[in-house]
Order: C-alpha cells, then structure tokens, then sequence
C-alpha cells in the first residue's frame, strides 16, 4: 500500500510557521511521516532570538509538536546542546513527540516498510575511519563505505549532493548552487543503494533533476532502477523557492521495466571510482566472456565460456561483503578504508586458550572489494591499496598479542588464492611463540601437506601474489624479537637471535635443529624475514586447480598443532549472536590501541 510523504527544507530554527503549515496539509492529505532535511535547528553559534529560543524549549518540553511522525539528521551545524542533553537521557531518539533524531549515519525501516539511509553533515577528509560523534556536523569517507552495507534504500538523504549529478542535465540549475558542496563518496553510495528518492537541502534555492537510472542488476538484467533527485530550498528563503515536497510511495511495488519520460542515464557513471565499493555490480566484469572486457575470466584464467554453477556469488549473496543485508555485521572490529576486520565465526581457538589474552585470537583480515584473488583486481591502485592495508592490520594484530603476551606469542597468517573462489581474505591466529621458534609451525604445514600430497611449501616471498602462477596457499609465519622478548616479567628466561637453545633430550640432530630455527640472521640464511618487530617466514604452495584443495587446510594444521582436533569443523564450534558480538566487543577494547583505522580521530 503506497503511503503519502512530506519533506521539508531547511527549518533553521523557525519552528512555529513551518508547523502551521504542516498541520494545514496533513489535515487535507493525512500523511504517513514527513521528513525534514539539511538543519531543523538554527546554528548553535548564532544568538537567536528570545521568540526562538522560547520555540526551542516548547520543543523540548512537548508543549510544540510535529502533528505526525517527523524525522530529521543533521545539517550544516550541530545540534543545540538542549536536544544532543536530551538524546543522550533518552536514548530513543525522541526529541519530542512525534519528532525523532535519525542519526548523522543511519538506517531506519519506518513502520509502513519504508527503508531511509541517511548521512548528515559535511565531509571532512582530515579523518580517517568512521567518525565517532553521533551530533557534530560532518561525516568521513567510511561512514559513506558502511551505508553501503544497507544495499537499497527506498530514501536516500544527504547534506552533500552527489558529484557530477548535474551532468547531461537539461535542467539549468540557479548559478548560487554551484556552491554546493558535491562528494563522490556520496555518488557512489547513492550508485549502491540505487534509492527511488535522494533527497538533500543544502541553499536557498531549489533543483530536481530529471529521473536517472542505474545499470540493471544480473538477477534482472529487464530493470534499470530509476532514481530521483531533489534538493528542496530552506523553507524561510527569501525567493519563495520550492521547500516543501510530498509524493506517494509504495515499498513493496515492483519496479518497473518501463521508464519514466525524459529520464537519463545515471550521471554518477561519467566518472568511474578509483575505489569502488565492494556491492557494484560491475565489479564482477571480470568474470564475464564478452568483448568488452576481452574474455578476462580472472587469475590467468582461459577465457573459456564457464558452467553456469560456476557463476560467481553476487557481494549481496557474499558473507564477506559488507554490502550483503545478511553479513554479520556485529563481529566487525575495524574497518579501514580498503579492509576491515572480524572475529572469526566458529574460532578454533576459545578464551581459555591464550590466557594472557582471555580471549580467542582468530581473526579474519577481508579487503572491501569483492574479488577472489588479488590477481583479479583490475585496477592496480585498489589491489595496492587494498593488499597495503591487510598487511598494516596484520601487523597491527601481531604487535598486539606480543605485546599482550609480553613476547609469548607469535602469529600464523593465512591465505588461500582461487581463481574460483569467492572473496580472498587472510585467517589470522595467535600461536605460542615457542612452536614459531622451535620450528614446529613450519614443519606441521610440510607434513600436513605431504600427507594431502600436495606439492612441497617453498619458501619465497610473493607480495601482492598477482605474478605467482596459478592458484596458491600461502602462510606467514610470525614470532616477536628478541627486543619485546626481554620484556617478559622478572625471573624469566631472555632469548635472544643467535642464542643456543638445548633440547629437553639433549639430541644431537634436534638440538642443531632448534639452533637453526632460532640462529637468523639478516641475510635470511634459513629462508626468514628479520624485521624490526619480529622474525618472519613466508611459504607458499602452488594448488593444481583442476584437483581437490581442502579450504580448510590452514585450520586444520593448526588445529593438531595446538591440540584442538575436536574443533577443526568450525560449524561444531558456533556461537550464539550475543557470544560473538561479545568477543568481538572485548577483542575491540584490546586492539584500539594498535587499531591505525582510528588514527587521526577526535
């Protein structure tokens, strides 16, 4: 059933007039919610008169009142410090009655199923990560990514417009508009959600442009979503500009294979992301056989026609992209610009295991874009950018648990790259640093791989892996310095690189053994990486891809390594949702002091 909206410019304060109005058409028309856009209050730096100020506390107090549901965000200025005071008591988001605060990055379902994304404020570039105040003015880059995890919206409302939205317009636009601030994070947020209405108030003036459709989705390849955009003028302005808007919408309603008169081709095509968001349906191009991407099947593939139960999984089907409504967004721990990391869902590892950390340590590091192989990123600045982050957050989670652990611990960083397979991420889990240095690790991985009869783990580093033929697994193997291992507790024995290490049995070929494990030097004599933090080894086997792999090989060498095989299935080891957001919560209170994705913030 359609349900009748009303959206509003501006207010800036000038509550009372606005509300007689309102009350006249909800009278005649019987509206389902209005909206109001850009600043309902007036700028909390500005002296506001005592009529105003008296409008302010009638608000607050519920004696003045919106006569329907009425949502509002923020604007171009912060909330007065009466309606955050009365926010932050209530924590309903009520301001009054029937006025409710939607929240500066917000996803809300409204009663009749009407589903408004929302992102308040202007952006500011000089913050990394997402912004932490719920009521300052301004959002950052990443609020505008996560939104994409809401994949549709019925309506879409920003501060900012979309770049490029007046392109292969026919509509002139007032010349003060050009001021306007325009963001292509907004662009390619509203390209994701492809809503049905995009509203913004952001002047004194008013535009709409004509209707704009999006390119179709695989599943209906018959429907170009089609997207309005509409900036209403603050509803004082001194020109009479258009400042109220009312239309009917019905969430449920198919969309239509028809389009509307005049409609367009969606403006914020004309110029393609540098870092697209990971729910683009172009983004899986490369698994396409036409002419316009030359038959490019992904890593070396061959370009022949695939089967169609080959075809690869949508980011709204894929538990790894932030953009399916299904992921399990209550185990992320960080999200950067290009990465983000979780908990594992069925960890091998539990809280009992490390007991300097309380806390299981199997980390999952996943980059934003949906590919399956870094190789298979086309644009050679996502895959950089992308491959760069992972590894600052591995890092990051290695000198977390060392030092954690004052110099116990080490880290065992996996991968496994398929060209069939379907969004490449790295598992990362703790393990005793004696098991690292002792050589244990490394030869568990051999042995297991021998008995699978797999080929040999070489030692060799690959980078980025994009020219390492074929399919491959590969694995970091990590073990603090000797500098963080002189930081254990009084009493207990210091190692350092280059010291002689005894076996229990005092034999012969195990204590040359040991010795070498532990004796690297620069020059990487044994096949290892010393850092500055730390002693690395990188192992990679190659995978045959027309024979079988076990995806779970990583885990399951772990798995006998640490004693744990009752849990090499991790569907035996599931969570309830309240244990999962629970370790997820305490994982993050550890890691925000290593955490760079919050760098920079206030």
């Amino acid at each position: 059933m359609a349900s009748k909206i009303l959206v509003l410019g501006s207010i800036n304060g000038y509550i009372a007039p606005i509300l007689e109005k309102v009350e006249k058409l909800h009278a005649k028309n019987n509206f389902a919610f209005a909206l109001v856009l850009g600043d309902l209050f007036s700028d909390p730096g500005d002296k506001i008169g005592p009529d105003a100020q008296t409008e302010l506390n009638s608000l607050i107090r519920g004696k003045l009142f919106f006569p329907l549901p009425t949502y509002f965000n923020v604007g171009k200025h912060a909330l007065p410090e009466q309606v955050i005071e009365k926010l932050k008591q209530d924590g309903t988001g009520e301001v009054a009655p029937n006025l409710y605060f939607l929240g500066k990055r917000s996803i809300t379902k409204t009663s009749e199923g009407i589903r408004i994304v929302a992102l308040g404020g202007q952006l500011d570039s000089n913050i990394t990560g997402l912004s932490k105040d719920k009521y300052l003015p301004f959002y950052t880059d990443a609020d505008a990514k996560s939104l994409a995890g809401a994949h549709s919206a019925d309506i879409l409302i920003t501060s900012s417009w979309p770049s490029s939205i007046r392109a292969g317009s026919n509509i002139k636009a007032a010349p003060e508009l050009e001021d306007s601030p325009s963001e292509q994070c907004v662009a390619e947020l509203c390209s994701t959600l492809k809503p049905r209405y995009h509203f913004s108030s952001w002047s004194e003036f008013f535009y709409e442009r004509e209707p704009f459709y999006h390119l179709p989705s695989e599943t209906h390849p018959e429907i170009k979503p089609v997207t309005r955009f509409i900036s209403l003028a603050s509803t004082s302005n001194p020109t009479k500009q258009k400042s109220i808007y009312a239309f009917s919408l019905d969430p449920s309603a198919p969309l239509s294979a028809t389009l509307p008169p005049g409609s367009t081709p969606s403006p914020l095509l004309r110029r393609l992301p540098k870092r697209p968001l990971p729910d683009q349906n172009t983004s899986f191009s490369r698994f396409a056989t036409s002419a316009s991407n030359g038959g490019y099947r992904g890593h070396h593939g061959s370009g022949k026609r695939q089967r169609k139960n080959d075809a690869p999984l949508n980011p709204s089907e894929c538990f790894f992209c932030l953009s399916n409504p299904n992921a399990s967004t209550h185990i992320v721990i960080s999200i950067a610009d290009d990465a983000y990391l979780t908990t594992a869902k069925g960890s091998l590892t539990t809280r009992k295991t490390f007991p300097s950390l309380s806390l299981p340590c199997h980390i999952l590091i996943i980059p934003l874009a949906h590919y399956p192989t870094f190789a298979s990123i086309p644009d050679p600045e996502i895959r950089t950018s992308a491959f760069n982050e992972m590894q600052r957050y591995r890092s990051a989670l290695q000198t977390m648990v060392s030092k954690q652990s004052k110099g116990n611990l080490g880290a065992v960083t996996w991968e496994i790259s398929r060209e069939r397979g379907v969004h490449v991420h790295w598992q990362f889990l703790a393990v005793e640093r004696k098991m690292v240095e002792r050589g244990l690790v490394e030869a568990a991985f051999k042995v297991e791989a021998e008995n699978e009869k797999y080929p040999s783990l070489k030692t060799k580093d690959i980078g980025d892996g994009t020219k390492q033929e074929g399919d491959f697994f590969r694995v970091w193997i990590w073990m603090p310095s000797a500098e963080i291992q002189r930081e254990k507790e009084d009493g207990e024995r210091k190692i350092e690189l280059g010291e002689e290490i005894k076996s229990e049995d005092g034999g012969d070929d195990e204590e040359k053994e040991e010795k070498r494990a532990t004796n690297l030097d620069a020059k990487g004599d044994t096949g290892d990486n010393l850092q500055k933090d730390g002693v690395e080894k990188q192992l990679v086997l190659s995978i045959n891809s027309s024979s079988r792999f076990d995806l779970q090989y990583g885990r399951k060498v772990m798995a006998k390594l640490m004693g744990l095989e009752k849990r090499f299935d991790w569907r035996e080891c599931a969570q309830s949702q309240e244990e999962e957001k629970q370790d997820a919560d305490d994982f993050k209170k550890i890691f925000k002091d290593f955490d760079f994705s919050l760098e920079d913030e206030d």
